[in-house]
């Protein structure tokens, strides 16, 4: 099953890569990993496993050892983000009250083969720039109103 990789640099910008690879189950979360086990083209890279989530989307933490499912109480932070939505119709005044604390399902800290997103942080550079790497990847995104003219300029009059 192949692993759909998000790799950040410093500057914020993000390329995706999408392998099948034979090193990656059995690493944990915040190991290092040599650029050339994931491409050849990223020697001298080296990454660290800053987090990963499953086909369910249960994010990994660090806390949990092993590979399964583990219920655990959590404070706001990873895998928590505000209150359940299943609190009724009552209107909440406060999205994330101070003190909550719930069970929430997560991930062990350790790849395997249910994992299907990982994400990597840059801890060294090579020689190559990730820019020129993922070039297909750099095309900046089109404005909304270009998108919007073009479609007007294109319908025939009737």
């Amino acid at each position: 099953m192949p692993f759909k990789i998000n790799i950040a640099e410093k500057t914020g910008k993000t390329y995706k890569l999408e392998i099948e690879s034979e090193d990656l189950p059995g690493k944990k979360l915040h190991d290092k990993i040599p650029g050339k086990d994931l491409l050849s083209d990223l020697e001298g890279y080296e990454f660290e496993i800053a987090g990963a989530s499953d086909k369910a989307g249960f994010t990994a933490h660090k806390e949990v050892p092993g590979i399964g499912l583990k219920k655990i109480f959590l404070t706001y932070g990873k895998a928590m983000k505000k209150r359940p939505r299943r609190e009724g119709k009552k209107k909440t005044s406060n999205p994330t009250p101070k003190g909550l604390r719930l069970r929430k399902t997560v991930r062990g800290n350790t790849i395997s083969s249910d994992i299907t997103q990982i994400n990597l942080k840059v801890l060294k550079e090579g020689n190559k720039k990730l820019s020129e790497i993922f070039s297909d990847q750099n095309k900046p995104r089109e404005k909304k109103e270009e998108k919007i003219e073009t479609k007007t300029q294109q319908t025939p009059a009737s």
